[in-house]
């Protein structure tokens, strides 16, 4: 069944990166979601022109309130729109939820790997696993070029959170600057069946994928999510 158009108004922008904006919409009917899943935002020109793009959900399921949290992409119509003129009491155009395959249930154990903004939807899911007090079904590790690139770095704490850094590591940081590889993706395989969900760029998916394999991960247990401009 595809989930119909309705309006949602924005009371709430938050910036989480000199690149990226946090907005948090109350939709005109609540639809519950599933942590992973994502909408699809519209914007009508008065000409008639129409443009959209989908962004995944940042917020724990529940509720008449969602988070959609948005990279500046240069040229982008509506990550440029959201970015320069949208302010809180404007209306959106939205449709969702969507998706199946990159959801999390929160009953089973998993595995966020993410890069960059791919953090998104993972973050929904730990989020969720937290909500829920089972924050041990969910372990995340989020790969960022530098401290400033990191989105909810308020959020990422604890012991089912690892970060690295590609290009510039915080003071004290014992992990020099590298790309993620196997030796930071094995201590989060302790044995546990848990569903790998992979996002971020085409680039950052596969070599994520090829590590997991590496390390033994069958493919059937890994799902995989790829983010970039449109």
């Amino acid at each position: 069944m595809t989930s119909p158009w309705q309006e949602a108004t924005v009371i709430e922008v938050r910036r989480e990166t000199p690149n990226a904006k946090t907005f948090r919409l109350r939709l005109t009917t609540p639809m519950t979601h599933l942590a992973g899943q994502y909408y699809v935002v519209r914007l009508t020109a008065p000409d008639g022109y129409r443009a959209q793009r989908s962004y995944s959900v940042a917020s724990m399921p529940g509720g008449d309130e969602i988070d959609l949290t948005v990279e500046l992409f240069p040229e982008g119509e509506v990550s440029g729109f959201l970015h320069e003129v949208v302010v809180p009491g404007d209306t959106l155009e939205v449709r969702g939820p969507i998706g199946g395959f990159f959801a999390w249930a929160g009953d089973t154990p998993a595995l966020g790997v993410a890069g960059g903004s791919g953090v998104v939807p993972l973050m929904s899911m730990l989020r969720h696993a937290r909500a829920i007090g089972h924050p041990e079904r969910l372990k995340l590790i989020v790969s960022a070029r530098r401290p400033a690139d990191l989105y909810y770095a308020d959020e990422l704490v604890g012991p089912e959170t690892t970060v690295v850094y590609t290009r510039q590591a915080p003071p004290g940081d014992p992990r020099p600057p590298a790309r993620l590889s196997a030796e930071d993706l094995k201590p989060l395989l302790d044995g546990a069946p848990r569903t790998v969900f992979v996002c971020g760029t085409p680039g950052f998916c596969d070599t994520a994928t090829d590590r997991l394999i590496e390390l033994g991960v069958g493919t059937d247990r890994i799902r995989v999510e790829r983010f970039g401009p449109t």
